[in-house]
């Protein structure tokens, strides 16, 4: 059922979806559609339409070829359309659009290893969330692979995807307060590849301002970003596999040719068993001017929510060993804990201690994954009931649905209040093993 009132932002107006406490607006463009000549090039401004836009049902997600992590995950069924895959969601209190009280503000990015994934995806709908911290929830889509992160400077292909990132948050930003959003206290969240990229919005000097808080979930901190030595490599490689010319109009070619086979051609770069994606942001272009560990002082006063699960690594070697390998624990530590731990101890010399998680509740269709990688998402969100085929899910309990509740309610929680008197989320202490709160 519609909202009765249309909502008017920048670009017109939008009818939204009444959810019961909550309104959904989905599928909503923050940019123009990057096809021809738009294709390769940074996010350009939506020019908007005429009449009240329906936003009923969530928007195309990127073109992409099936996730790797589809056997810990579940399956999805394509969704894909270049045209028009640049949009977000926004789920926000019915009442906060009328009663003129302005909410905290959540702005999620999905992961899938910069080359899959989408913020239209049930698997994130961010509708509890919201209901349960009084908050405005936003999703959005950002450019995966080859299409967001091709290194051809000289084309336009500077790190696309991140640039689509501060383009949704720069929307957010200039309309937010339509929805009855509060501006002024944005969080930036993100898991995974949304994790590594939230906290780069967050240290970037031309979008930190716009944040106040972080939400950084199992981000591959042991990975560092690309060199643009080795990602020019990879982009002569690829353009070789598409059988263009180098030293013809390769803007032009790329642009020509059908986006199946620019995903064919990326596919064709990945190496067997590397956890890092064949293409991913590029230290020195847009969005990532020095690396994280550089630059963690530029976080200034911003509040940090940050975890992992306890056996991350699994979900990339299903099987291999048990999920309490010393050998599969030691890998864990190395690309998503030792980050954490540096980051949670430079937040707390700069005297604004982190709040630190560890999910560690385990599946019981699939114990040999233990707790791996994405395993929190179904609680995070509360929605249980949105991965009826995932084996790190499994079978659901009622003490799950509680989990679910109480582990979301504390994420809305830190982006209303930043978790500040919570006696049940304790901040970090140097030194103090007991910083960790366990969830699961």
């Amino acid at each position: 059922m519609s909202s009765q009132q249309p909502v008017r932002i920048e670009q017109g107006q939008l009818s939204g979806v009444d959810r019961g406490g909550v309104t959904a607006f989905l599928g909503v463009p923050y940019a123009a559609s990057p096809v021809g000549d738009a294709r390769f090039r940074p996010p350009a401004a939506h020019q908007g339409w005429s009449g009240v836009r329906a936003t009923d049902r969530p928007g195309p997600s990127v073109p992409q070829l099936p996730s790797r992590l589809e056997a810990v995950m579940g399956s999805r069924k394509p969704d894909w359309d270049e045209d028009g895959c640049l949009n977000l969601n926004v789920w926000a209190p019915t009442a906060a659009l009328t009663d003129g009280r302005p909410r905290p503000v959540l702005v999620w990015f999905h992961g899938g290893g910069f080359s899959s994934g989408s913020g239209g995806w049930d698997w994130y709908d961010g509708a509890r969330l919201a209901e349960a911290g009084d908050i405005v929830v936003v999703t959005a889509n950002y450019r995966l692979h080859a299409l967001g992160y091709l290194w051809l400077p000289e084309i336009g292909a500077n790190n696309l995807g991140a640039q689509d990132q501060g383009a949704a948050l720069r929307w957010v930003a200039d309309n937010i307060a339509a929805f009855g959003g509060d501006r002024t206290t944005v969080t930036v969240g993100g898991q995974s590849a949304g994790a590594f990229s939230a906290l780069a919005l967050a240290l970037d000097p031309a979008t930190g301002p716009l944040l106040r808080r972080i939400i950084v979930q199992s981000g591959p901190w042991g990975l560092a970003p690309e060199s643009q030595q080795t990602a020019r490599q990879t982009a002569t490689r690829y353009l070789d596999i598409l059988g263009i010319d180098r030293n013809g109009d390769v803007g032009a070619a790329l642009r020509a040719v059908p986006v199946a086979d620019l995903m064919d051609g990326y596919a064709a770069l990945a190496r067997p068993g590397a956890i890092a994606p064949p293409m991913f942001p590029v230290l020195g272009g847009a969005g990532y001017p020095v690396t994280w560990s550089d630059a963690l002082a530029e976080l200034g006063d911003k509040q940090v929510l940050i975890g992992r699960t306890e056996h991350e690594i699994t979900a990339f070697r299903a099987g291999s060993l048990p999920p309490d390998a010393p050998e599969l624990a030691e890998e864990t530590e190395q690309l998503f804990g030792a980050g954490i731990d540096r980051i949670t101890r430079a937040r707390a010399e700069a005297g604004v201690p982190a709040h630190v998680y560890r999910f560690t509740r385990t599946s019981q269709a699939a114990p040999a994954l233990g707790s791996p990688h994405c395993a929190e998402l179904p609680f995070f969100f509360d929605n249980l009931d949105a991965y009826p085929d995932a084996p790190m899910l499994g079978p659901v309990t009622d003490a799950d649905r509680e989990l679910a509740c109480s582990f979301s309610s504390a994420a809305a929680d830190f982006v209303a209040t930043g978790l500040d008197n919570d006696p049940n989320w304790p901040v970090y202490r140097p030194g103090n093993g007991e910083y960790i709160f366990p969830v699961g």
